[in-house]
This record gives structure tokens, sequence and C-alpha cells, in this order.
């Protein structure tokens, strides 16, 4: 925080440069004019005056930023004024806090009462200093969300009761030290600006600010190298970027880490580096980027801090957060992502009278990330013969499970028993039970950080990709704040066959009003009160779109059967929406004919007409020949072919649709019976779908397919 009037902006040049690169410049100076203040509202004044303790940020006389905590009964701080706050207490016995406090030393606060989360923060200048404590004139004032803080309940002691009390200086972090890093949810960083070296300035005056700020996290966020430097993510935060800030002008912290149980303090400084765009936070759930903390020196307060603690709970927040044992466990994952993994199936539940869930858990003890939409590969031996499918992830990301949720089929795929896998599945499946999967894949996805509202048409287990979406809209809005609007549109035959009926509801009251469901019944129990547990008798049609939805620009996902896909597209086509507002995912052989928009039609691709015959070499991943056989129009596709001479390669929908059955073209051309709606990178070839083309000149074309 920086020292200005409210005709000035309320944010430094440090601060301002860092929401000018993420894009939140300007919506944060109209914020910051409107909540930071030059005095303390009556609220915050009430705040401070509760509580049993304050955080304090400082700067040495050579210029090392210091986090503390003082300590005391309740009413210890006191409002003189709304621009003057009285802190009647002393710093701990060996804090640095204790040589600074001179008049017109700028300090940063930091209030917090982790009971309830609450927390405000406010920096001044010290206008007194006594036997009884200090004063501090007030220069901002504002509230800070209650992200990351850990539940907790506290106790003061009377500091005389202390015994064994003593100061330890450090230069390197001991294993005490370290211990407590890796094992801590919480810690206090300060900050500064260095100010101009004014030869007027002859008091404690090194900084233009200071700032003291919480950071919190499930233990092991704090990552300790081997040389003791810190590697610690940043988390989305509320936009001021005031610590971020203080380090692009003047990259030195202090930290604090508390050992509750034991009482004791561990504060340092050192200097900081900020990391951009480091690699793991692909890895890392909830980083946004990361910094690392060097030491220069530093000190332990044993058994002086005068509370007593009691843990209560962590954060929602910080429940969407992870430590770096997690990072390195999810970078391992996303290495085997295209590999065949065991999974445990760790619960079934049943969701309607023909629907099952599944929750596996790989015995890695890693997921590996998905995006809310995607479906999971399996492996089922059911036999002696092996099986593979793709079933959409109904859960969301971050949660500690996939779950698959299983409609029991009266058909499926040619040559095979009526829904072999979804019965066996229904009647087989149980707790404990262990079954391969490769991570989740496929284009269907949701973006919850987008602010154009949406709209997800499902019919029959088509629900499952909308089920996670939904999820995943609530989480994200746990963790960023940002709600994107949704309304469900479900359809389904009736009452006992509908599935998550409860789920949804739960999640639409949950979200306080942003997510809306719809269900339409197309042969409602005649004993169901039409109105209250569904909204509509028959299929979505014009007239219940235009009822429920404002006029308003949407983005629409549609998943379900054949029919129902092309009748939703087309009605929203018919209804004026760009082709490009709608994604569709499609189950088995359902598929549907877009209509493009004029600007975004594509020349159709140059389609390559079928050899009359072909050489076809399979090989593996490490490139040895699996097999060579001749193809000829009878062999059907290239994945009957591989499947009729003993391999086994994946496959999942044997339409196009999934992706699956990607494989490697080492040589050769295919020709594509119909256009698939799976993407595929260059030199990449979906078997389920594809012949050998005929070859320019070539009376017998040859082709090598790499198997994944």
């Amino acid at each position: 925080m920086a020292i200005s009037t409210l005709d000035d902006s309320p944010f430094h040049a440090g601060e301002q440069a860092l929401q000018e690169r993420f894009g939140v410049r300007e919506q944060m100076e109209t914020f910051g004019r409107r909540v930071i203040r030059d005095h303390m509202p009556q609220q915050h004044q009430d705040f401070y005056q509760q509580l049993p303790f304050v955080f304090v940020g400082h700067a040495d006389n050579d210029g090392w930023p210091w986090a503390s905590i003082v300590v005391g009964e309740p009413g210890f701080m006191q409002a003189e004024t709304a621009r003057d706050l009285s802190i009647n207490s002393q710093p701990i016995s060996g804090d640095p806090l204790a040589r600074a406090l001179q008049h017109d030393t700028r300090l940063g606060f930091l209030g917090m009462e982790p009971s309830s989360r609450r927390r405000n923060r406010l920096s001044g200048q010290v206008n007194r200093v006594d036997q009884q404590g200090f004063g501090i004139s007030i220069h901002q004032a504002f509230g800070n969300c209650p992200q990351y803080i850990q539940s907790r309940q506290f106790e003061v002691v009377n500091p005389d009761s202390l015994t064994d009390t003593n100061t330890q200086h450090i230069t390197e972090l001991d294993e005490q030290a370290i211990a407590l890093i890796e094992s801590s949810d919480t810690f206090f960083v300060a900050s500064c600006i260095e100010a101009s070296k004014d030869p007027g300035n002859a008091n404690n005056n090194y900084t233009e600010g200071a700032d003291v700020s919480h950071r919190g996290g499930k233990p092991g966020f704090v990552k300790v190298e081997k040389d003791g430097v810190l590697t610690i993510p940043d988390y989305l935060g509320n936009n001021h970027f005031n610590t971020l800030g203080n380090f692009l002008l003047n990259p030195r912290a202090g930290l604090l880490f508390i050992d509750w149980e034991n009482q004791h303090l561990l504060t340092l400084t050192g200097s900081v580096e900020i990391l951009w765009d480091d690699e793991a936070t692909q890895h890392f759930d909830g980083a946004q980027r990361f910094w690392r903390f060097r030491l220069e020196h530093g000190a332990w307060l044993k058994n002086s801090l005068p509370l007593k603690t009691h843990f209560e709970s962590y954060s929602a927040n910080t429940e969407l957060t992870g430590t770096w044992d997690q990072a390195a466990s999810a970078l391992e994952a996303e290495k085997r992502r295209h590999q065949w993994q065991d999974y445990r199936i760790e619960k079934v539940v049943p969701e309607s009278a023909t629907v099952k869930s599944f929750y596996l858990k790989p015995e890695s003890g890693q997921l590996a990330h998905f995006e809310a939409g995607q479906f999971l590969t399996l492996q089922f031996m059911v036999d002696g013969k092996q099986h593979v499918r793709t079933y959409t992830v109904s859960s969301a990301p971050g949660e500690a499970h996939y779950r698959i949720s299983v409609k029991r089929e009266a058909a499926g795929p040619s040559g095979e028993a009526p829904g072999l896998i979804s019965n066996y599945l229904h009647d087989h499946a149980t707790e404990g039970q262990q079954i391969k999967a490769k991570a989740p894949s496929g284009d269907f996805c949701f973006k919850a950080n987008e602010d154009r509202p949406a709209v997800l048409l499902a019919a029959g287990i088509g629900i499952t990709p909308m089920v996670s979406m939904v999820r995943h809209a609530i989480l994200d809005r746990v963790r960023t704040r940002h709600a994107r609007e949704i309304v469900v549109i479900a359809t389904a035959r009736n009452n006992a066959e509908r599935a998550f009926y409860s789920e949804l509801q739960h999640l639409a009251q949950q979200s306080g009003g942003f997510i809306q469901v719809v269900w339409c019944l197309t042969a409602p129990e005649s004993e169901l009160p039409p109105g209250e547990d569904y909204s509509h008798a028959g299929r979505m049609d014009q007239e219940l779109l235009q009822a429920i939805l404002p006029l308003a620009d949407y983005d629409f996902y549609l998943c379900g059967p054949a029919g129902y896909m092309q009748h939703s597209y087309d009605l929203l086509r018919h209804l004026g929406v760009a082709d490009k507002r709608i994604a569709a995912e499609a189950f088995g052989p359902a598929s549907m004919q877009r209509d493009l928009d004029e600007a975004q039609a594509r020349q159709p691709t140059q389609a390559l007409p079928a050899a009359e015959q072909a050489i076809v070499t399979f090989v593996d991943p490490q490139g040895r020949q699996l097999t060579e056989q001749q193809w000829q129009p009878a062999d059907g596709t290239l994945l009957e072919l591989a499947e009729a001479h003993g391999l086994e390669p994946n496959y999942g929908c044997r339409t196009g649709s999934c992706g699956s059955c990607k494989s490697g073209l080492q040589q050769g051309s295919v020709s594509y019976s119909s256009q698939p709606s799976a993407k595929m990178d260059a030199g990449e070839v979906l078997l389920c779908c594809t012949q050998p083309a005929a070859g320019e000149g070539e009376e017998l074309p040859a082709i090598t397919i790499q198997l994944s």
C-alpha cells in the first residue's frame, strides 16, 4: 500500500502495472476509489477493537521487511478517531518491530478474525510511542475477502506465564524451521516500497508504504528447496496486488510462520523473485503463479506467543488448492495421460431406475487434470475378451475422484450382446474392483470463466456432462468469485428414469440464483404433479425455450441421443442462434448435421477415394512391426482390420466422435467414410472411420499405422 490522497489513485505504480498486466486496471481503479479510504469506517473501528491480535509489517533501518504479531486482550486496540488507532500493547520480545517503533515509522496492519474469516487492512504512520504501546495515523483502510483463511479459535494468555522464552538468530533454515514451514497452512508476508534517499530523512523512514498480508493453503503448499529457498504459490486474490506490486518495485519480503501448538514464532527476511510462467502452475491446483524467497536472516522467538489456539477447519477456497506433493503426482499423472492406469471402484450409487454412478480413484493416488464435459476411456475384460468404452465424467475437475454414470443399455455395438458393458457394470461391478482407464479427453468442454450465459440442453444419459459442468461452475465460483449464469433444460422419459434430479436441484439452490434447472418429461407418471417436480410435459420445443430464455446472447451445449441432438440443433438455428454458439456431444452412433454460418463455412476438404486394395502395416509405439496385412474393401475400416488380425486398438464410439482410436499415420494416406468430429493433430488418423486411400500412381498403396 502506498501513501496517497483521495485525489490520487489509491494504487501505486507497482500495483497499477500488475493490474494492467492482468487486464483489471480500469475496474480496479473505479473499485479502489470507492472502497480504499483515508479513514476507518465505523465497522472497521469496531472490528479492530474486538481482536486479540493484529499483524504488523514494517522495514528496518537497512530496508529489510518484517512481519510481526502484536497480542493483547480484546480492546487493546482502540479507534481514537476514524483516522487514529491506538495499540496498547508491546511487540513480542525479540521481534524486530520493537526496535523500529519511532515517530513517523510507516506500518502496514492486517486485522484478522480466523473464527469468522473476516479481515481488514490498513496502513499508517506512527504518531505515538510510550510504555503502553504506540499509536498510528491512518493513511489507507480497506476490507479483504476471507479466502484461504483457516478457522481457528484463540485464547490470550498472560505473557508472564510463558517460560523459557528466548530468541535465536539464524542465517539459514534449521531442521525445525523446515519442518514448521512444510507443515504450515498459514503464514504472513510483509513488503514495502523503498523511498528516495532524502538527506533529511533522519528517522526510520525507508518505506513509502509498508504492508502485511496473509497467505493460506493446505500443509505442504510452501516448498523448501535444497538450498533453503522457499517457493510459494500465488492464488487468485482481490486484484489489488498489494504484495506483488511491492515486490515489483522492491523485491524483498518478511515472512512470519507460527508454531501454534508450541507458541513459537519464526520470523524471516530476505529477497524475492516472481515466477510468472512457471510450468508448475499447470499441475498445482489454484496457483496463478509462484514467487521465491531467499533468506537473508531471521530469528526464532521460542515459547513467546501469548496465545492458545484450536484449529477448526480449512477455508472452502483452501480445499480447492494443492500442495507440492500433489503437484508432483499430477505431473507424473500427466506424463501417463495416454497410458492405461489402474483404478479402483470406490463407490457405486444408483441415480435412477436405469443409471448407476461409479466413483473411481487411481491406484497411483493422483488424478490427471480434465475439463468439465470430457470423457474417460475404460478397458474391461468380459468373458476373457477385452472391450474398450468411453463414458463422460459426471464429477467436476478438482474433486477427489472421477465419477462415471452409466445407463443400462438394451443394445450394443455390432457383434456384441445387447448392452454388454453397461449391463456388466450394472450387474457385476462392485466396490473395490479394479479396472483400467486412460485420463479424460475430448473437445466438449465448458469454460466457467466466460461472461456469456450458458444453456445446457440434455436428454437421457446426455445429462452426465451437464452435471459435471454445473458442479464445476459451483466450485469455480468459490475459487474465483465469478458466477457464469447457467440454465439447464433436461429431458427424460419419466421420473423413475431421470438421473441427478435431486443433485441438480441442490446445486441450483446452492448457487444462489445463477443456476436454473428445468425438467421436461415426455411420459410423466400420472401421480407426478405438473409444475412442481417437472416444468414441461413432452419434448423441449420453441415455445418452452422462448418462455424460459429472455432475449440474450447465449452459448448452447447439447448432449443426448441422435434424434434429440438434431431436433435441438435445428430448433436453435431456426431461432437464429449462430452455429459457433452451439457445442455438441453425441453418444454412441449419434451424429448431427450442422448448418454452418456463411462467415464460418469452410471449404469442404477434398475426400480421397478409397483404394481397391492396399498393404497395411501396424506398428507399436516403439515402431516395432505388429502385423502386415493386405486390405480389401470387404475388410471394412482399419479398426476392423486390426481386430480381425488379433490386435486390440483402443476405441470407444466407433463413429469418429470420441477420438479413442486416434493413431499415428507414418506412411500413406487414408480415406474417411464419414467426416469425424473428434479433433486430430497432423499425422493422426481415426481407425474407426478410415480405409486406405488410393495412392496416386500406385497400384498397391502401402500405409503404416502406429498404434497408441
